[in-house]
């Protein structure tokens, strides 16, 4: 498994919240222990403080995505060691989990986290593993969703990083806002102007008739 995996245990938390919305769906232990995915062994070591602490955690992180998304690369990437700096996680190879056909390990690299809470521990796996993206890829990889107002955090994997939405369903509704947007804007021009797409049609066949050219 490729260390920038977990760059995405990252974004799962970052996208918890939605300021723009007034949304917060971070309210509980077991929203908490949701963000382990299978990971199942760490998520049981959640407790009623740890949903204060990911809070906490959720606004670094999405700060690094706001820094980045600025365009400001050093202040990503000031913020983004910091958390690595009081999150530290020990790198190993692991593969008693992964096995080819023939049974022999599929030797990866796996992040080892020591916590003395999970708060710890999930923050030292996202902080790494978007370490690992943003070193890989580039701190323009990291990004906010442009469709108003959802500001949900993505990783652009494309490959012409054209990426500027979270999800098809942001991009959609971007595409039909910006279509009605200009819709209204040629609706408005028409209005000021007093003309529409047949005024010119109209208006020659008006000046065929003006007197002295008929009938001749």
């Amino acid at each position: 498994m490729e260390l920038a995996y977990y760059s995405d245990y990252a974004v799962r938390l970052v996208n918890t919240e939605e300021p723009a919305r007034g949304k917060d769906s971070l309210t509980s232990v077991a929203a908490v222990r949701e963000l382990f995915g299978t990971n199942q062994s760490a998520a049981r070591r959640t407790a009623e403080a740890d949903v204060t602490r990911f809070r906490a955690v959720r606004a670094r992180l999405r700060a690094v995505f706001e820094a980045a998304d600025a365009g400001d690369e050093t202040l990503a990437v000031d913020l983004l060691n910091s958390l690595l700096l009081e999150f530290p996680v020990s790198p190993q190879i692991s593969g008693h989990d992964h096995r080819d056909d023939d049974g022999h390990p599929l030797w990866h690299m796996h992040l080892a986290d020591h916590p003395s809470n999970a708060t710890a521990g999930y923050a030292a796996i996202a902080a790494m593993g978007l370490a690992f993206h943003l070193t890989e890829h580039g701190v323009d990889r990291l990004g906010l969703c442009e469709a108003s107002p959802c500001r949900n955090a993505y990783l652009d994997t494309s490959t012409n990083r054209s990426r500027r939405y979270c999800s098809d369903r942001c991009a959609t509704r971007a595409n039909v806002a910006a279509y009605r947007a200009r819709k209204r804007l040629a609706a408005d021009r028409s209005d000021s102007t007093g003309l529409t797409a047949d005024s010119p049609q109209r208006s020659i066949a008006n000046g065929d008739r003006r007197p002295g050219l008929s009938g001749r």
